[in-house]
């Protein structure tokens, strides 16, 4: 039987670190807020950056890479996957792009981690949003080739429960208001990588799952910031944090303090990173550099009025003037004249 630490939850210490993280975490999130009313065009130039880095990120720490001229066609979607490493960043794309068009509340459910993990393995795996059917186990890789039983997470046979018991818990703590929002959400993250329900992907999904949840209540930076990113910066503290609250976590004793102090500094860094970001593009990026960059990461065909609507602080004779000028470089094409014209950016190579 397993022993979730969300169920413990109300019974664990809150350490004084995780009170002052808490705070500042709570406290740039309001100010994030207030520039997020400002200046869409440079939140859009951020978001677009965060989504490749986060893509990029979050597969190659499971080793998934692919070559540094494909990596940005296949995220934004101007060139066709053409293996298996190349479908699943698309598929991350996806997946993100599900979690970041949702308009309403969605509860935090099995069937949503099973379909992000059915869009993040981008079609190619033939149990791509089904749950594990045999055991799994962790492994580390020792210095000397030596393979190393990490941690042995949920068994196959209890993964469905576990994960049905998981999601209704994080639900009721929700409702509840007992207990801080981020908390939970750390600890749901922390609990889902120890039942591990899929055979391959897990890092991935539960890394999809942090953005859900954070962008459901309201913690939006991951919009803006790759947290993948981040975490992939320090990726050896958080494979050596994730062994270390582990240890007794079948049984119920497990110490997930260093987690949440990991999974707030995380998150805490990502706000800053924001305030950096926001206030150097906002102060030096010219808004001819910013109609640029909306117009080359559009996909697929697009309008004039798709351009003024990423950038609505942009004048409509700056942007004619930007796409006549991508023009005549080649960089876009054009299909159609007036308000029925059709672009499209030149795919190079």
């Amino acid at each position: 039987m397993i022993n979730l630490t969300i169920q413990r939850f109300g019974r664990l210490n809150l350490a004084p670190a995780v009170g002052w993280l808490l705070g500042e975490c709570m406290a740039a999130s309001g100010k994030q807020e207030l520039w997020t009313q400002q200046q869409p065009e440079v939140l859009e130039a951020l978001r677009l950056q965060a989504v490749v880095q986060s893509v990029e990120s979050s597969n190659r720490i499971e080793g998934v890479t692919i070559a540094a001229d494909r990596l940005k066609p296949v995220v934004m979607g101007t060139s066709r996957p053409r293996d298996r490493s190349e479908q699943e960043l698309a598929g991350y794309r996806k997946a993100l792009d599900w979690i970041f068009s949702r308009k309403r509340h969605v509860a935090f459910s099995p069937e949503v981690v099973l379909k992000l993990h059915a869009l993040a393995q981008g079609g190619m795996s033939g149990d791509a949003g089904r749950w594990k059917e045999k055991n799994n186990e962790i492994i580390e890789i020792l210095p000397n080739g030596e393979r190393r039983i990490r941690f042995r997470p949920a068994s196959a046979s209890e993964t469905p429960f576990s994960m049905d018991k998981l999601c209704a818990e994080y639900e009721s703590i929700q409702e509840a208001r007992h207990y801080a929002e981020l908390l939970n959400i750390a600890t749901a993250v922390f609990d889902l990588l120890c039942i591990h329900p899929f055979r391959d992907g897990n890092g991935r999904v539960s890394r999809l799952v942090t953005a859900f949840l954070l962008t459901q209540t309201g913690f939006n930076v991951c919009r803006f910031v790759s947290l993948e990113r981040l975490v992939e910066e320090r990726k050896e503290e958080y494979y050596r944090v994730l062994e270390q609250c582990s240890e007794g976590w079948h049984a119920g004793r497990n110490d997930i303090t260093p987690w949440w102090i990991f999974f707030l500094s995380i998150l805490r860094s990502a706000y800053a990173q924001f305030g950096r970001q926001f206030q150097s593009k906002s102060a030096a990026a010219p808004k001819s550099d910013l109609v640029r960059d909306a117009i080359s990461e559009q996909i697929g065909s697009f309008t004039f009025a798709d351009v003024a609507g990423h950038i609505p602080t942009a004048s409509r004779q700056l942007i004619k003037k930007v796409m006549a000028q991508m023009k005549t470089e080649g960089l876009i094409k054009v299909s159609g004249k007036g308000r029925g014209a059709v672009w499209e950016v030149v795919k190079k190579g």
